[in-house]
């Protein structure tokens, strides 16, 4: 029996006291930027924050819970941005919307530093079941410039092995989400396929949890989907809000990992959606599956990061989702 499982990707809106509490303790120019050594009343700031949004994933009824990812200031770059490795350069687009991150140029080996486990750490012991995310390995190359391995492909290589460094250093986690954008926002083709699914199952094989590849912005390629199959990965994500006719119809014809994630829940925009059309929407997904598909899991989740969102329509979203699993979504 399909399990329906109300997630998101993370990287939350920060609460808007918190905004101005960190407005006032370290401004707002880019060398006010999260670094990864922020004082002691930052640090208070964001662990408050972190417990409120926790919270409110439990009170919404979410099946995974997140720790919210509030001190990305440079979104998917984050574990780069703070790590000793890596020089923070200008600023530069976030894919194609109007929000910017900190180039990030890694200048030597990157070795995990457990900034991201130590965020995972700081949730505590709770009994909803936790998720943890990460940028995936071709996204967080892509976002990042090299100039120390020199290679791409070793540069890919490298970045997989530091992500994997890093969630072996996790506590227990039920899920791991790699967001993976840039693999359908920037295709790596045919050449580069194999290299991606090897860089990704390096991350895999680190995690004592289910791991999904989620996307969005866009679908896939059937190139790069074919090449995301050969990983070894627990279940594949669909922007079911930017394309949902073309992913739908690359899961038809080649198939589907034993578990889905399915984007049915606008990141980015203040239109809330019901649990009614949430689950309409998952259904419709289903049923262009083959008959013989048995999902083990469809993790039912926004298709983007909601840090684009008001605070208070991200909540909304956020109840929407738990609602949609409760009941059952059956098809």
């Amino acid at each position: 029996m399909t399990e329906y499982a109300a997630t998101t990707p993370g990287l939350f809106p920060l609460p808007d006291w918190a905004k101005s509490d960190l407005s006032d303790l370290k401004g707002h120019q880019r060398h006010d930027l999260v670094s990864g050594d922020e004082p002691e009343p930052v640090r208070e700031v964001y662990a408050e924050a972190r417990a409120e949004v926790v919270g409110r994933q439990a009170e919404a009824g979410l099946d995974r819970i997140v720790e919210g990812q509030l001190r990305w200031d440079d979104m998917l770059a984050h574990p780069l941005a703070v790590h000793d490795a890596v020089e923070t350069r200008g600023l530069v687009r976030y894919y194609d919307n109007n929000n910017f991150y900190r180039e990030p140029v890694v200048r030597g080996p990157l070795d995990a530093d457990g900034d991201v486990a130590d965020e995972l750490a700081a949730v505590g012991e709770r009994p909803e079941p936790l998720q943890a995310v990460l940028p995936g390995p071709y996204s967080l190359a892509d976002l990042a410039t090299d100039a120390h391995y020199h290679d791409e492909g070793e540069f890919l290589a490298a970045v997989g092995r530091f992500l994997a460094g890093e969630v072996e250093a996790f506590p227990e986690v039920e899920t791991l989400f790699l967001l993976e954008p840039s693999l359908v926002t920037n295709p790596p083709g045919t050449a580069w396929g194999e290299d991606v699914s090897e860089a990704i199952d390096e991350v895999a094989h680190a995690a004592a949890a289910e791991v999904v590849v989620h996307t969005y912005w866009d679908a896939f390629e059937e190139a790069t989907y074919a090449h995301l199959l050969d990983a070894d990965v627990d279940a594949v994500g669909y922007d079911l809000v930017a394309d949902a006719e073309t992913s739908a119809e690359v899961a038809a014809e080649y198939g589907t990992p034993d578990s889905v994630a399915v984007g049915v829940v606008d990141g980015q925009n203040t239109l809330v959606e019901s649990p009614e059309t949430i689950r309409e929407r998952v259904q419709w997904f289903e049923a262009r599956l083959p008959q013989a598909v048995d999902v083990e899991t469809v993790y039912v989740t926004s298709n983007t990061e909601l840090f684009y969102l008001p605070v208070n329509r991200f909540e909304e979203k956020l109840a929407a989702l738990g609602a949609a699993t409760k009941p059952e979504v059956t098809a």
